[in-house]
């Protein structure tokens, strides 16, 4: 019986990030705020101190983050994530390689989140501060008001910020389900093929043991929240 590997347990991806420490017009430092269309994200805090603060259709929260804590996230929760002093997050996500391919939405305003076009162009990944900067007060000037209408009790606003980002993503929906059935799905199904084996008393994939590592292939590019490292790691769980 012949298995295939995966990068990680389950498809999922990883990244290492330290949140930034520049300024908004809040007086806030940190991330661009951004949600996810079809993807849990969870962060494993390992250093320092901040907070992640979150929208959803029941109300703001912000919640404490610290080494040791574990916060996550289901699919359309705005999250922003706050710098409160050498914050150091390990991130998980659901459906490795679904976020790389536009599963996720900043806050822009909402004349921008209309325009595929002028999106594109205001997401595209920086290569600077300067441009990391920009990309990110743009989403908390989209952000703050979802925000205030919350604490208003209003969640309309938000809901249509909702519809807003589904419209940006369904023409990508196609590219998006090989992706799936080639990791998350794949995986998934793989224990089920386990499963079946062991009970048919066939312990042939446990001569597949081994260990597998890798390394940040980006130990310096930008992510939403902060200063990101990735992995770049193919479906057969090589590194590139």
């Amino acid at each position: 019986m012949v298995m295939n590997e995966f990068p990680l347990p389950g498809g999922i991806g990883v990244s290492h990030l330290r949140a930034y420490d520049w300024e908004a017009e809040d007086g806030v430092c940190g991330g661009s705020p951004h949600l996810h269309l079809a993807c849990t994200e969870a962060y494993v805090v390992t250093a320092g101190r901040g907070a992640v603060q979150t929208l959803s259709t029941g109300g703001y929260a912000e919640t404490p983050l610290e080494a040791g804590v574990i916060a996550w996230f289901a699919p359309g929760t705005v999250h922003r994530m706050v710098q409160g002093g050498g914050l150091r997050v390990t991130v998980l996500m659901q459906n490795g390689g679904l976020p790389e391919a536009g599963d996720a939405v900043f806050t822009f305003p909402p004349d921008v989140l209309a325009d595929p076009a002028a999106y594109a162009a205001a997401a595209a990944l920086p290569k600077t501060d300067h441009a990391a900067r920009q990309r990110r007060d743009l989403a908390i000037r989209g952000y703050l008001p979802l925000r205030e209408a919350l604490l208003d009790g209003d969640p309309e606003p938000l809901r249509r910020f909702h519809r807003a980002a589904v419209a940006l993503v369904s023409p990508k929906i196609g590219d998006w389900v090989p992706r799936w059935r080639a990791g998350a799905l794949k995986a998934a199904e793989l224990t089920g093929v386990h499963l079946k084996a062991l009970a048919d008393g066939d312990g042939s994939h446990l001569g597949q043991s081994g260990v597998r590592v890798a390394t940040p292939s980006e130990p310096d590019g930008y992510g939403m929240c902060g200063r990101r490292a990735g992995y770049d790691i193919d479906q057969e769980g090589r590194q590139r």
